[in-house]
């Protein structure tokens, strides 16, 4: 049940009653997730999903069922959408037209990379579509986005949670590595900041990284990392497209409420008709939303699907991140 069928239900209240339990249990880890993450420094997301696994009981009987899954379904797309608050046409402007080619072309290569990969390890192309969008654009947060319009398979929950706890381990990795491994190769801020950028998958970890570096280095880096959050939308329906084609080309493309919400919200904000007070407000509770998403996506997941993918599953995501480092050092000569 999606979120508008849920507040259009004429018996919306028992509705929201029975999600209730499952909510309130995913917000609570979603909060005991941000203060581990304050106080000890890793990624909120990892500790939510790792939260969210340790209490996988809770999903399986009991009232906090139906509402840990529309939190891990409707109240994640609703997070998604949200993230459109963030993106600005103008910041995307000041970049200059050969970052954003760049940028262009590394999330279409990268892709394409998930899906030679996928091939290669003998994987489905929906799981290399799922990681090469989510190295490609940002993080864990487009993996959700990506799951959401995949076609319906048994493992797709398995993937998605895999590829979360994935790209955020190596965001992680990356953001530590990457300042001191690009500053070694003798590149200059303004290229720093444009590869770290252009590589990191998660935005907390792009602005960690950036900064590291410098003023300089950290405010290009966002914005380059903001364009992509901001290809979200067309890689979504690029996706939606292929997975028809892949399944045999029936029915007709309908935009999910998430990307047009997304949509809205991003042009809405870059023609000054959203407050930075609304925008900061949506900005921080589509984080919430995410969290809350993520320990409830955990919570539905057992640990014992997660060992079971592979070795397969973690050579494909570390491809694809390599090949994203090397295309962006190869490349960034030239803008």
């Amino acid at each position: 049940m999606t979120l508008m069928t849920t507040l259009k239900s004429p018996d919306r209240f028992d509705t929201l009653k029975r999600y209730m339990p499952g909510l309130m249990f995913a917000l609570v880890l979603a909060l005991a997730a941000n203060f581990l993450s304050e106080h000890y420094g890793a990624p909120v997301m990892l500790f939510a999903l790792l939260l969210g696994m340790a209490f996988h009981f809770m999903s399986e009987e009991g009232r906090a069922v139906e509402g840990i899954e529309f939190a891990s379904k409707s109240l994640l797309r609703l997070g998604v959408g949200l993230l459109g608050a963030r993106i600005t046409f103008e910041q995307m402007m000041t970049l200059g037209p050969k970052p954003v080619l760049l940028v262009l072309m590394s999330v279409v290569l990268t892709i394409g990379c998930g899906l030679l990969m996928a091939k290669l390890f003998r994987r489905h192309w929906t799981f290399g579509l799922l990681t090469g969008g989510a190295v490609a654009i940002c993080g864990a947060s487009a993996a959700l986005a990506i799951s959401a319009v995949l076609p319906e398979r048994s493992d797709r929950e398995q993937n998605t949670l895999f590829t979360v706890i994935a790209v955020t381990g190596l965001s992680t990795v990356a953001m530590i590595a990457y300042p001191i491994l690009f500053t070694a190769l003798g590149f200059d801020e303004r290229a720093i900041g444009i590869m770290i950028g252009a590589t990191i998958h998660d935005v907390a970890q792009v602005v960690g990284a950036g900064y590291a570096v410098s003023d300089t280095a950290g405010d290009i880096a966002t914005l380059v990392k903001l364009l992509r959050v901001a290809l979200l939308p067309v890689v979504i329906i690029a996706i939606m497209l292929f997975s028809m084609r892949g399944e045999g080309g029936r029915g007709r493309v309908t935009l999910p409420g998430f990307v047009l919400l997304f949509a809205a919200l991003a042009a809405a904000n870059s023609f000054g008709l959203l407050p930075s007070m609304v925008a900061d407000f949506l900005s921080e509770a589509s984080r919430w939303m995410l969290i809350t998403a993520i320990a409830a996506l955990g919570a539905r997941t057992a640990l014992k699907d997660m060992f079971a993918l592979g070795a397969g599953h973690v050579s494909v995501v570390v491809a694809i991140t390599l090949f994203l480092m090397v295309f962006a050092i190869l490349t960034v000569g030239y803008v």
